[in-house]
């Protein structure tokens, strides 16, 4: 399958300027396991984007990503409070489960944020030896319905959380999205608001593989190197994966990337919204769209530009657009849609 959808931003090649990267790191020998001068310019630039008081673990994956960041924090009589459409709750195979031995509690949410008033009913039982202790709230930014938390709405979950001696994980899967739909520097809705732990996505941004695991209080991460080697996340070869982090971190390649694929989500927006058939059901805030249109329409459609059903019983449907994504894509598609419905 060749031909660009709107599948997922998984689906996308890798960035160029990651690939020459990836192919200027492959000369001589350096020191394995993180020991090298690419992940080490790496972690410089995380340091400058973040602030210089925090840890940074890279990973393969980003469900090996939300499981060194959980188990670090956790012990397996706690629980994690989640929305139920959670990547950690719905993707990832009961990975954060098992590993962390919690208990996960997912809380329904309309458009994938959560918030204090949701999240206060699952607030009790603390030193009750019959109930899993709530140590964490796990959050996603933007969320898997496409949605953006506010840094006053993270700040809010954050500042609840630490009231009561729990820790707010972030999943930042695309979190490069969120930056440039709010369009304020990253510290604001992390660093500043009080998150404890962030999965720092790169692989949906254009990387060929890799996230990042950032704690901002190096007091938390003291366990967290041998959490990510018995969680089979710590690559040998971690140069590869520095490259690809430091250039994507070197002149803001990481935000332009994501701008692009948010402004294609936008043209699509605009586009799909002259069709009365389509009916978009949550906000359009970074690069992906909800929508209903009719079911027996989907696999016609899918033959063309394919890309993911949400809910087969409603009809709704996920677009998503990646670095890569053309407006001759999304005319094409408008196009094919306007034909088929």
């Amino acid at each position: 399958m060749n031909k660009r959808g709107f599948a997922s931003d998984n689906f996308s090649g890798v960035l160029p300027e990651v690939m020459e990267a990836i192919q200027n790191a492959n000369q001589g020998h350096v020191v394995a396991y993180g020991g090298d001068p690419y992940t080490e310019s790496a972690i410089k630039k995380f340091k400058s984007l973040f602030g210089q008081n925090i840890d940074v673990y890279f990973a393969f994956n980003g469900t090996g990503a939300n499981v060194i960041g959980l188990s670090t924090l956790t012990q397996s009589y706690h629980s994690i409070i989640c929305p139920a459409t959670a990547h950690i709750q719905v993707d990832e195979c009961g990975a954060p489960d098992k590993f962390t031995g919690c208990k996960v509690i997912p809380i329904e949410s309309p458009d994938g944020k959560i918030s204090p008033e949701l999240i206060l009913p699952h607030l009790h039982g603390f030193g009750f030896e019959h109930h899993s202790q709530p140590k964490m709230i796990s959050i996603t930014q933007c969320t898997e319905l496409g949605t953006v938390y506010t840094p006053e709405e993270v700040k809010a979950i954050c500042d609840l959380a630490h009231a009561n001696n729990m820790y707010v994980h972030m999943d930042g899967a695309r979190l490069a999205n969120a930056v440039v739909s709010l369009d304020v520097d990253v510290k604001e809705f992390t660093t500043h608001a009080g998150v404890d732990v962030l999965s720092f996505g790169g692989t949906k941004n254009g990387m060929m593989l890799g996230e990042a695991v950032i704690f901002f209080n190096p007091e938390l991460s003291k366990e967290a190197k041998y959490v990510r080697k018995q969680s089979m996340q710590l690559f040998s070869k971690m140069r590869y994966i520095g490259a690809q982090f430091d250039a994507m971190l070197t002149n803001d390649l990481w935000l332009k990337t994501a701008r692009h694929a948010n402004k294609m989500a936008k043209l699509l927006e605009q586009e799909v919204q002259k069709i009365d058939q389509v009916k978009i059901t949550q906000k359009v805030q970074a690069n992906g769209i909800w929508a209903l249109i009719p079911k027996d329409k989907i696999e016609k459609l899918q033959e063309e530009y394919f890309f993911w059903v949400w809910d087969e019983h409603a009809g709704e449907v996920r677009w998503l657009c990646s670095f890569d994504t053309t407006e001759e894509d999304i005319l094409g598609f408008v196009k094919l849609l306007k034909q088929v419905l």
